[in-house]
């Protein structure tokens, strides 16, 4: 598994324009080759009437999978382009359909390359580019007396804290990224000298936006 990757967040779609041919991006996160293809069979059967409706996906992992299509452009001027944006955002685990509607004029082929990259860009953007984080889960208890304490040495080092669960002794439910468990260890035993509980859970990837901040778990 890998430890950190980004893909996107949501499907979502984004129109531009380029001497008056209409360009439809339709984003959508993916985990497998089949849920890619079918999401091109249903933008397909949607804009039936389009002039073309090129694609590419790229799935990630240990086998990676990419493909793409042009759809009747020039070759070389639609489908690569769209893969060529994917790979230069960094993005994986999503298939980007680029609808168009011919609107009378010729773009030539660096028209093509520049009109279809920029579909697929506006259109990852659109779907909102996070980052997926490999953590392992752990909750840690500690007396009232630690708590603060223990809650800003959390802070300082950057730890996601899930939830905080207030009983007998507080809970705090904590993401560790998954090479920092060790160290973590450690910088708890240390600072309640050894006084806190800790009971590491499952490995979990946790959804993070752009500026760190946790969006969901898986």
């Amino acid at each position: 598994m890998d430890k950190e990757y980004k893909t996107v967040l949501n499907f979502a779609q984004s129109e531009t324009e380029e001497k008056k041919s209409r360009f439809i991006a339709s984003v959508k996160p993916v985990s497998s080759e089949e849920e890619a293809l079918a999401f091109i069979s249903q933008l397909k059967s949607k804009y039936w009437d389009a002039t073309h409706n090129v694609y590419s996906y790229y799935i990630g992992g240990n086998n990676i999978v990419q493909r793409f299509s042009d759809d009747g452009e020039p070759s070389g001027t639609a489908g690569m382009p769209i893969l060529e944006i994917i790979k230069r955002m960094e993005v994986r685990d999503l298939v980007v359909v680029s609808t168009r509607y011919f609107g009378g004029t010729l773009l030539g082929a660096a028209g093509l390359i520049r009109a279809y990259s920029k579909s697929a860009s506006t259109g990852i953007e659109a779907a909102q580019v996070i980052t997926k984080k490999l953590c392992k889960k752990v909750k840690l208890t500690v007396e009232y007396t630690m708590f603060g304490k223990v809650q800003s040495l959390l802070a300082s080092h950057g730890f996601i804290i899930k939830d905080t669960i207030y009983a007998q002794d507080v809970e705090i439910i904590v993401f560790v990224p998954i090479d920092e468990v060790d160290g973590f260890t450690g910088l708890i035993t240390e600072a309640t000298n050894a006084r806190a509980l800790m009971e590491t859970g499952d490995n979990v990837y946790i959804t993070l936006d752009l500026k760190g901040k946790l969006i969901t778990t898986e």
